[in-house]
């Protein structure tokens, strides 16, 4: 560290913007100014995207910026801008390729195709042109072209440590982007460079491919390590720095019940479910688990806060026609803006982009009632199911951080009989609450209980649960059966009393 800064100045030096604000988050403020970083990746991972924008943002600060390119043309990187709906007009690029009016033998020649010349000639172009210029600001785009002029590594390393010092002495801040086309794993830069950034894009089986980053070294900055899910939008890479739950100070929030809309159920619960906490809602497909996770949201609501309803499996027109089956005014809701509701496709969504989203929703829209339905959509995003074990550890302990009731919707597998659930996230839930159908005099009914609550006490009866034209209804205990909730049920004594059909139920 002794070659990096003054010993003697205990103040932490200024960090320069990225340009992208979520690269920022994850260098914990910036880059290191009047040093020389590496952007490394195949072609089509952004790096050309990320690197106009650590420009633009340099000539928004009144910066001279300078993009060197090897590999593109002026015209190309202006098309690329505009689509971004950038303007390139403060950014200077410097081409060392031929533009087609070049082959006019009657016109100078002004330019240079890197093939065409030994890289001396190449290297003393790019100083001269900082030495005329004199930017805070460059991007070298890209060192492939350096690296076959130079046909032999230990010259490439050589040339490229004398841009280094040329340019530690001319202060300014240089990035080189590497497309990785050497077929040799070269890392003979990464101990040159002061940081390096690795971007990659992965397909996947089904569905867009998804796009990632890491910062492989920082010299004296901590960074959060791991890999950073992004995307390439219409002004930029979108990058959605993975959540850390530690690294945000816990809120200050009274731990008071969330009522349901429903007294049966939260007398079930031991008076509601609190703050802070998370619900699993656990059951067969159609059994109520949505429509009960969405009463929590229209309580919510009711009382003026703001609630975020994350529908992976079905329609915003299918959630809206099942609220005014159970006569719930979810419409008046949605237009006032307290309940949002956002149907995510998990083909085209990454799992980081979600995390960003509900974190968003929490401290910019302030939800104070959080619904994942359902884990099981949320599943078929995640490449491997303990990296959705991991993720949703770290979600639940920000949003219970944060005050937020969260309110997770697990479909298991089958309807009637023993189920299975295609991952246990009990463990991580503070309370369960479990649905399951039973059969009784040639009808088919459905039937509640609270398994587990960490928070105070809760009944331990197993209730019916009927959906109606008047909402969700709790009924008497189901003193007649026994194996309801393993799928098993059996008569034991007088059974209910068989529906006629005119209760209402749905």
């Amino acid at each position: 560290m002794t070659d990096e800064f003054d010993e003697t100045d205990d103040i932490d030096p200024p960090r320069i913007s990225t340009g992208a604000a979520g690269l920022d988050v994850i260098l914990g403020g910036g880059l290191d100014e009047n040093r020389l970083y590496l952007y490394e990746g195949r072609p089509g991972t952004g790096k050309t995207t990320i690197a106009l924008q650590f420009l633009l943002e340099g000539a928004r600060q009144g910066e001279r910026v300078l993009y060197v390119t090897l590999s593109e043309t002026l015209k190309e990187l202006q098309l690329v801008a505009r689509r971004h709906e950038w303007s390139l007009r403060d950014v200077d690029v410097f081409e060392l390729i031929p533009p087609e009016t070049t082959l006019d033998p009657e016109r100078e020649l002004t330019v240079f195709h890197p093939a065409e010349m030994e890289l001396n000639e190449t290297t003393k172009l790019i100083l001269d042109k900082v030495k005329e210029l004199n930017p805070r600001r460059i991007v070298i785009d890209s060192l492939s072209e350096l690296r076959l002029l130079a046909q032999s590594p230990l010259r490439y390393r050589r040339q490229v440590l004398a841009l280094k010092h040329f340019f530690t002495s001319r202060q300014c801040t240089v990035i080189l982007l590497d497309d990785l086309s050497s077929q040799q794993n070269d890392l003979q830069l990464h101990s040159i460079s002061h940081g390096v950034l690795l971007l990659e894009q992965i397909a996947v089986d089904y569905g867009a491919e998804r796009r990632r980053l890491r910062v492989v070294k920082m010299r004296g900055i901590k960074f959060r390590g791991g890999y950073h899910d992004f995307t390439i939008e219409k002004g930029g890479l979108h990058i959605y720095p993975r959540l850390i739950a530690s690294g945000h100070e816990d809120k200050p929030f009274d731990s008071e019940f969330t009522p349901s809309g429903n007294t049966d159920l939260d007398e079930m619960l031991g008076g509601g479910l609190e703050r802070g906490t998370n619900a699993l809602f656990l059951g067969a497909a159609g059994v109520g688990k949505s429509s009960l996770a969405l009463t929590y949201a229209l309580a919510a609501a009711d009382r003026g806060e703001h609630a975020v309803f994350y529908a992976f499996d079905e329609g915003r027109g299918t959630l809206e026609a099942r609220a005014r089956t159970l006569g719930l005014d979810l419409q008046t809701h949605l237009e006032s803006g307290r309940i949002r509701l956002q149907q995510i496709d998990p083909a085209e969504m990454a799992p980081g982009e979600f995390a960003a989203n509900v974190q968003r929703s929490v401290e910019v829209d302030g939800a104070r009632v959080v619904v994942i339905d359902s884990l099981n959509g949320y599943l078929n995003a995640m490449p491997d199911e303990r990296f959705l074990i991991l993720q949703m550890h770290e979600l639940l302990t920000y949003l219970g951080q944060r005050g937020v009731l969260t309110i997770l919707v697990l479909a298991q597998h089958g309807l009637v009989g023993p189920l299975e659930a295609p991952l246990d996230l009990s463990y991580l839930s503070d309370s369960v609450i479990m649905l399951r159908y039973f059969e009784t005099a040639g009808s088919v009914r459905r039937a509640i209980s609270v398994v587990k609550k960490r928070s105070g006490m809760h009944e331990h009866t197993v209730r019916e649960f009927k959906l109606s034209h008047d909402g969700i209804q709790i009924g008497p205990p189901t003193s007649g059966f026994t194996g309801v909730l393993a799928g098993t049920p059996q008569f034991a004594a007088l059974p209910l009393q068989a529906t006629d059909g005119k209760d209402g139920s749905v």
